[in-house]
């Protein structure tokens, strides 16, 4: 398994001579990138699903996703931009379909999905890329009904999750765990998005190494930007003096946003003093098994006596997004799980300094003591001191904003793109199919 490092070269070069790729399936059942990030089962996976096919586009690639209509007045085709075309499968009720019902209807969504691919001359696509173990299941049905191989990104998977399980959280069914592993066993390249995530392919699913690429994801560079904290605050009518502490994600167990909720409860009984002038900023709404208690957070911080320095942000679009990296001190992402964690790359871009559990790909997205601190653990105690320390010096919060500049610069889509390339190629040629 290797980091590919290819730089923005051509894709007739990428092929090796099998001549250009043209078309590309990507599959993205579950969540569309239509859906805006932050709430219900739109997250990171959006937003890379979304920006990669954009990347390909821009190199000449026409990409379809395929995605279940969650509405009955969206159109079947909708145009994001030249080159990318989002395609709504009907397949089972548009609303109230909970993500573990999306089993029963896995044959609806592929049989449509190779309906609408009949449309069109034999060979209309040349590789089909899923996400999520769901997508797989679908794409191993047109991989072998199209005769194009299948390039598979997990982004979760259950047993890793199910070792990382929140308190109080619901494990994963075993019946995604056998999912999961037949996608792995069908797809004829895995991406995996850091090292961590490949081993776990490897050591946990069984995966082929010689079938497993890492491929860090990227952020949007030119969206996600240093930008003045002393402007972002003015925007978002927060005090210039404030300790900002955020949380950007979807609000469920996984996420753990309760951490950072009973850390600041801890910093105050430490340091009372900041009362007056500390901000917890929660951007995003429930989702997953935080569905089933939308209000716990808000109970938790009534219960915990910071009901009036916690403000709840429902999920905002991009520009007002990066206002709350910049507006923030730090941002914590103290997740039990991450495949990557977009966040922390995202907050890092704007020059916001992360605190984030040591785990998943975090370990990665963060340089532990540059671009902030990684934390092994849960225990709020160990988040309140490092709060405390990061509120207490502005210098050492300038040095890490530098040095989160400098980290998130090492991550791009269009690098992410040239490396997914790269891994189309593999599986054309393992395959060993010509690329039409």
């Amino acid at each position: 398994m290797t980091d590919l490092v290819l730089g923005a070269a051509p894709v007739a070069d990428l092929v090796s001579g099998r001549g250009p790729l043209r078309r590309l399936a990507m599959i993205s059942l579950h969540t569309s990138p239509l859906d805006q990030p932050g709430t219900g089962d739109a997250g990171g996976m959006n937003v890379y699903v979304t920006e990669v096919a954009r990347r390909l586009a821009a190199r000449g690639i026409e990409v379809d996703i395929f995605t279940r209509a969650t509405d009955s007045q969206l159109p079947p085709l909708v145009p994001v931009e030249p080159g990318v075309n989002v395609r709504h499968i009907v397949a089972g009720p548009f609303e109230g379909l909970a993500k573990d019902e999306l089993p029963g209807q896995l044959c609806v969504f592929a049989r449509e999905v190779l309906r609408a691919e009949a449309q069109f001359d034999l060979g209309h696509y040349d590789v089909v890329h899923s996400h999520y173990w769901l997508s797989g299941q679908v794409g191993a049905l047109a991989r072998d009904r199209w005769g194009v191989p299948l390039v598979h990104s997990m982004h979760t998977m259950a047993k890793v999750k199910n070792g990382l399980l929140a308190e109080g959280d619901t494990p994963e069914p075993q019946a995604r765990v056998i999912g999961e592993e037949q996608v792995v066993a069908a797809a004829d390249m895995l991406i995996a998005n850091t090292a961590a995530e490949a081993a776990d392919l490897v050591t946990s699913y069984g995966a082929d190494p010689e079938r497993v690429e890492v491929v860090h994801p990227g952020v949007d560079l030119d969206k996600f930007r240093p930008t003045s904290m002393a402007a972002a605050r003015a925007r978002l009518g927060l005090r210039q003096d404030a300790a900002v502490l955020a949380f950007v994600g979807r609000i469920q167990p996984l996420k753990a946003p309760d951490v950072l909720l009973r850390a600041a409860a801890e910093l105050l009984q430490r340091e009372p003093g900041l009362r007056e002038r500390l901000v917890v900023a929660v951007v995003g709404g429930p989702s997953g098994s935080g569905l089933e208690h939308p209000t716990a957070l808000v109970d938790l911080a009534a219960s915990l006596g910071i009901a009036d320095i916690v403000r709840f942000v429902p999920p905002v679009r991009r520009d007002e997004l990066v206002d709350w990296y910049a507006a923030a001190t730090l941002v914590c992402v103290p997740s039990y799980n991450e495949s990557f964690g977009l966040v922390a790359v995202e907050a890092q871009a704007v020059g916001t300094p992360v605190v984030a559990a040591a785990v998943g790909g975090l370990t990665t997205a963060v340089d532990d003591g540059r671009s902030g601190f990684l934390i092994e653990g849960h225990d709020p105690a160990d988040y309140a001191r490092v709060f405390a320390s990061v509120i207490a010096s502005p210098d050492l919060r300038a040095a890490l904003s530098v040095g989160a500049v400098g980290q998130a610069a090492g991550f791009s889509w269009e690098r992410t793109a040239d490396e997914t390339l790269a891994v189309y190629q593999r599986a054309v040629a393992r395959m060993g199919v010509e690329v039409r």
